[in-house]
């Protein structure tokens, strides 16, 4: 079966469920249906990976989708935004947008009324937007394909959440360093929506988001958000361990946004690189450990001589979704940096996260 057909499949059996499993009535501390985006990556990288055995296991931690409730509109999709309750009607919205004119027209539309909200379920909205978007341009437009990226956007809708104090950058750190100087929370605790709250709370914290040096022009955007992924990886190799999963998301999230670039115009770039130094910064402030790992007790890189292949097998042999995607974007960072301590970065979080979990 062409990589196309299993992709699609794939769609076809996930679409069926909710985009959420855990929780309350209201969505809260439920957990992402991560199996659009991991399938992704399996297919795109052509892991060893047995889909539908994968799928098989997956799609039983997932709820069925909720029924509708009220029809959103043109006219209604404000009082919506952020209301993980709503999350059927926005599948049912975008269902109908990608139907009635081309994705890309409605992607372009939607961007910049989601993006102040990128914060939406731990940024799994833009990057579940961005999987679809790579499959999409990867293997073409299918109908699987399109509602995919309809589902995405749903989901993003459903949790979009703001974040308090934030400020464009306006600096000369570069990410590296910027990134180590945003402050944490002084109680990492409670679910992601609280923790994102209490930011306002953070001395520094505005002060923070400024300092990062910005693209001077449109064109530098790629490269600073490139700047900022392999920035991240790097440093979850020595940071990770605070919150293994989540940490991952301050690499992830602004690869996401990197992959978008291409089917946007160029005056939404500026406010996308914003947007997401702005997300990993806030998870950086609210999961990140204050004291890093020692390095003697870090894994260093692998010395093969296919040091990619070989985080790639690692990721394959451990299956987890987030290891999967992280591995994915540490492959990336390292291909264009040279930096071995992206790969061990990846090696890191197959360490970190139980493969059983």
């Amino acid at each position: 079966m062409a990589s196309k057909d299993v992709l699609d499949e794939a769609y076809g059996r996930l679409h069926r469920s909710g985009p959420e499993f855990g929780g309350d009535e209201e969505g809260n501390n439920g957990l992402t249906n991560h199996g659009p985006m991991a399938v992704e990556v399996m297919v795109r990288r052509g892991l060893d990976i047995d889909v539908d055995r994968w799928l098989d296991s997956y799609v039983r931690r997932l709820v069925d989708l909720p029924a509708p409730s009220d029809r959103i509109t043109e006219e209604t999709w404000r009082s919506a935004l952020g209301d993980g309750r709503r999350i059927a009607d926005w599948t049912e919205y975008f269902t109908r947008q990608v139907a009635e004119r081309p994705w890309r027209e409605v992607l372009v539309a939607w961007w910049p009324r989601l993006l102040p909200g990128i914060a939406a379920g731990a940024t799994h909205g833009v990057i579940r937007v961005s999987h679809a978007v790579r499959a999409l341009l990867g293997t073409g437009d299918t109908p699987a394909g399109v509602a995919e990226l309809a589902n995405g956007l749903a989901f993003w809708a459903g949790r979009s959440r703001t974040l308090p104090g934030v400020v464009p950058p306006a600096g000369l750190l570069d990410a590296a360093t910027a990134l180590a100087r945003v402050p944490h929370l002084p109680d990492q605790s409670g679910l992601i929506v609280n923790r994102l709250r209490r930011l306002a709370d953070v001395g520094g914290w505005p002060e923070a988001l400024a300092a990062l040096r910005p693209p001077a022009a449109d064109d530098e955007v790629p490269a600073a958000l490139a700047g900022l992924v392999d920035a991240a990886t790097a440093r979850y190799l020595s940071h990770g361990h605070g919150s293994p999963v989540l940490l991952v998301h301050t690499a992830t999230a602004p690869n996401a946004v990197l992959h978008t670039l291409p089917v946007l115009p160029r005056e939404l770039w500026q406010a996308s690189f914003a947007a997401a130094w702005a997300a990993s910064a806030a998870i950086i402030s609210a999961y990140e450990p204050a004291v890093p790992a020692d390095r003697a007790d870090l894994p260093a890189a692998p010395s093969d001589s296919d040091p990619t292949g070989a985080v790639l097998a690692r990721a394959t042999e451990h299956r987890d979704e987030h290891v999967l995607k992280f591995t994915d974007t540490a492959v990336e960072a390292y291909e264009r940096t040279g930096d071995p301590d992206a790969l061990a970065a990846a090696v890191r979080v197959g360490q970190l996260i139980d493969p059983s979990r």
